[in-house]
């Protein structure tokens, strides 16, 4: 059966399945491989479940005419999604980057959603498997589409610009993220910038912070929209303040429209105006803007202002790399917070590089005026501290020391990799 047939039967039944603990009536199942399992062997399963239809590679002893047998169920699940993405044909955003990827896509959809029905990917559904599926729950109703691509290798951000097929491109920055698999910094560029490349050869737009240099040059010659605090900018912001939240003016036909945001720091300002640029190239009101941006509060562990009956947290513990933790980290030493402490988790994949960034990192907090800091995990094992600072082998063991020794009326940054848990410190603090 080829992409066309199946996209019909995909109209019929829009809702794709890909684990059978979790199967909808009338869905259609995928049956993805995985190192651990193999969707093949469930295809049956999934059908006795209430799927319409199952999607399998391999040959399985049944006559049933709900199989649709294809040669590779990944592969055609991705030339589904570029089909139905064509087939809606909505302006499409792609946005990638080592940082910021889901506070720009979450800001820049709520800009949006004041003028348009927007679909913007859910959660972090921004890899192989998960662009696909968020190409698949657009609809006939949503007008636009802002998707997240993530990457961790070369050619990642190739082959996802060439299933999602963006009409616009964002880079939210370049920095040390994922350098094991990139190969590099130099690697990192190259990876990210893929996107680019992508939106040169189909004449598509660029959205491009120009206080940023790096993304100035490589994104020189394509088409361009840009936004930053130069009088140059298409769209030109001013920071007023940064901490505790975000003060800043944005410009539209010369008229200043000023909006204070619950976000801080000088990183977030680029990210929320990003958010405007967008917004105002596709004609949103700017009162409509302002509003989104002042009403907008991050959640899901990225930079989110918690305050509980003891302690005010920064919690900042969905991922972290050395870019993003110099940035969190200089932004919460220039807050005018009292009695600041530093809850600070491993990196990952950072390669033979490793061990520098960390000493690095280490290095970094104890310039800063901290009155603890809290280093969890096994990457920082063997680095030599001394006060303020504490070595934790895991999150485990710190909620215990917390919970015996309770914390109260600190300011706490909580910072590092997902794989640290350290959200779950917000119970005990």
């Amino acid at each position: 059966m080829n992409i066309e047939s199946i996209h019909k039967l995909f109209l019929q039944h829009p809702i794709i399945c890909t684990d059978t603990r979790r199967i909808l009536p009338q869905s259609i199942f995928f049956a993805l491989k995985g190192e651990t399992f193999n969707g093949n062997t469930f295809a049956e399963q999934a059908l006795a479940s209430g799927c319409a239809y199952a999607v399998v590679d391999e040959d399985i002893n049944s006559d049933n005419q709900q199989l649709i047998k294809v040669e590779n169920v990944l592969e055609t699940l991705q030339q589904l999604a570029t089909f139905h993405r064509n087939h809606l044909n909505i302006p499409l955003i792609g946005i990638t980057g080592s940082n910021g990827k889901t506070t720009h896509k979450e800001l820049i959809a709520r800009v949006l959603q004041q003028r348009f029905k927007t679909f913007a990917t859910k959660g972090n559904l921004n890899n192989h498997i998960g662009v696909p599926l968020s190409l698949l729950s657009l609809t006939h109703e949503h007008e636009i589409a802002v998707i997240e691509m993530g990457a961790n290798h070369q050619g990642e951000i190739h082959q996802l610009s060439n299933i999602c097929l963006p009409n616009y491109g964002l880079i939210t920055n370049i920095g040390k993220a994922h350098l094991e698999g990139f190969g590099g910094e130099e690697g990192v560029i190259k990876g990210k910038s893929e996107l680019y490349k992508f939106i040169r050869k189909t004449n598509g737009l660029l959205f491009i912070n120009e206080d940023d240099e790096l993304l100035k040059r490589l994104s020189k010659g394509i088409d361009s929209s840009s936004y930053g605090t130069k009088s140059s900018s298409a769209c030109r912001g001013i920071l007023h303040e940064e901490n505790p939240n975000i003060d800043f003016s944005f410009f539209y036909e010369k008229e200043e429209f000023r909006c204070t945001s619950s976000l801080s720091g000088r990183y977030n300002f680029y990210n929320i105006m990003a958010a405007v640029a967008i917004g105002i190239y596709f004609r949103v009101k700017p009162s409509d803007i302002k509003h989104a941006i002042e009403s907008y509060v991050s959640d899901n562990n990225r930079s989110q202002l918690v305050k509980t009956d003891n302690n005010l947290l920064y919690l900042d513990a969905y991922n972290a790399n050395p870019s993003s933790m110099q940035a969190a980290i200089e932004n919460f030493a220039a807050s005018p917070y009292t009695n600041k402490v530093a809850i600070l988790g491993g990196m990952n994949e950072l390669g033979e590089t490793s061990m520098l960034e960390h000493e690095a990192l280490v290095a970094m907090a104890a310039s800063k005026d901290f009155s603890k800091i809290i280093l969890v995990g096994h990457h920082f094992e063997n680095i030599n501290v001394d006060e303020p600072f504490m070595k934790v082998a895991n999150v485990e063991l710190l909620k215990e020391m917390l919970r015996s020794n309770q914390v109260s009326g600190a300011s706490i940054l909580i910072k590092g990799s997902r794989t640290n848990k350290l959200e779950q410190l917000v119970e005990v603090l």
